[in-house]
């Protein structure tokens, strides 16, 4: 396999440097935690190999959320760029066929292009408001398809589906006799009924999550898979020995520890999101050279400046970052036009979250062209 770094992780903030960004509106998770905020006690975890699934009470809570699911459904990784991983290598040879709905994460386009998958792209659109199309996808599989790759709250729009869109979804891939790759890092992040943990509702099913958005510790690298097919469990374990053996001792405690915390950090989070959303609709109702599709799940969401507007795209993020020190999230990390931006609207403080929209303003109006 031959590498190439993407976008997403060339132009990050914590690879600008963090020092250099004074609005940092791109960040797609809460506000990042500190390791005194858990009130933990480390001193006695024996840094020894753990189990290779993950520690047995941390796969049981992260089960627990999902009706019927097990400890031995769940494989954690190192977060869920991680899983992403074992799941393509573990899947994918050369010339297999996926289909994958886009915008998407950028992992979930790139690894499969490196393994040199066979890709079949189902694209949504600002137009018809990011929506689920089943019709397409279900024109796009094929007998051979490996998986269809879809993700929930949707990143990077905040689009959500019903909990009747997702079955219906699964129901398409049972009858086509392929997987689903359901990516639901938010789930839990929703202004409505949280969906059901997709891969509780089918053995064909593949979810994927982490702690790094709705927690806000990426730091610790935790994410998970999870898959009632035993099987292809087994398969997935193998890669996850093969990579690391296991994962940390440290890092699995203070998943644990977080976890346990769920429903307080939770209601936390919502009211957080709830103010910061406030916020940006706002600025969207009161600025004319900016749109969006409204988004009612995670934290983010992906205006676009109007078409009408003739702008120097480049000209834009680039005034945006060097003279108003405001970041956002370009279109081409996920493979759009940079007239799309992402706002990460629940890491930064109110304050900044305004500053930052206020840059956006001035940064379009100062790229306008004629």
């Amino acid at each position: 396999m031959k590498y190439a770094r993407m976008p997403i992780e060339l132009e990050s903030p914590e690879q600008l440097g963090y020092d250099t960004i004074r609005y940092n509106l791109s960040e797609s998770s809460v506000a990042d935690r500190r390791l005194g905020e858990l009130n933990l006690k480390l001193d006695d975890i024996l840094l020894c190999y753990g189990d290779h699934r993950g520690a047995p009470d941390l796969r049981g809570l992260i089960a627990g959320a999902g009706d019927g699911l097990a400890a031995d459904d769940v494989l954690v990784t190192a977060g869920a760029a991680g899983a992403l991983f074992i799941i393509a290598t573990s899947m994918l040879d050369a010339g297999d066929h996926i289909v994958v709905v886009r915008p998407n994460y950028a992992t979930n386009l790139e690894t499969p292009r490196t393994i040199g998958a066979d890709m079949s792209i189902v694209d949504l659109t600002f137009e018809t408001g990011y929506r689920l199309d089943l019709t397409a996808i279900e024109a796009a599989i094929r007998p051979e398809t490996k998986y269809v790759s879809v993700t929930y709250p949707h990143n990077p729009t905040g689009v959500m589906i019903s909990e009747d869109e997702l079955k219906a979804l699964v129901a398409l891939i049972e009858r086509k006799g392929t997987r689903l790759l359901f990516d639901e890092t938010y789930r839990e992040m929703t202004s409505g009924p949280m969906l059901s943990v997709a891969a509780s509702l089918s053995d064909r099913v593949i979810s994927v999550s982490s702690l790094s958005k709705t927690y806000g510790i990426p730091g610790i690298r935790i994410g998970w898979l999870i898959t009632r097919d035993a099987g292809l469990m087994e398969t997935f374990l193998a890669a996850r020995e093969q990579i690391g053996i296991s994962g940390s001792m440290v890092d699995e405690y203070i998943a644990y520890v977080a976890l346990s915390q769920r429903d307080e950090w939770l209601a936390f989070n919502n009211a957080r999101i709830a103010s910061a959303f406030a916020i940006v609709k706002d600025w969207i109702a009161s600025e004319p050279l900016v749109e969006w599709i409204e988004p009612s799940g995670g934290c983010v969401c992906f205006p676009r400046i109007v078409p009408s507007a003739n702008v120097d795209l480049a000209g834009f993020h680039e005034s945006l970052y060097s003279r108003h020190q405001a970041y956002v999230g370009r279109g081409s990390w996920f493979e759009q036009s940079d007239r799309h931006f992402r706002i990460g609207y629940a890491w930064p403080t109110e304050d900044e979250l305004r500053k930052g929209l206020a840059a956006i303003s001035a940064a379009i109006r100062e790229n306008l062209k004629g």
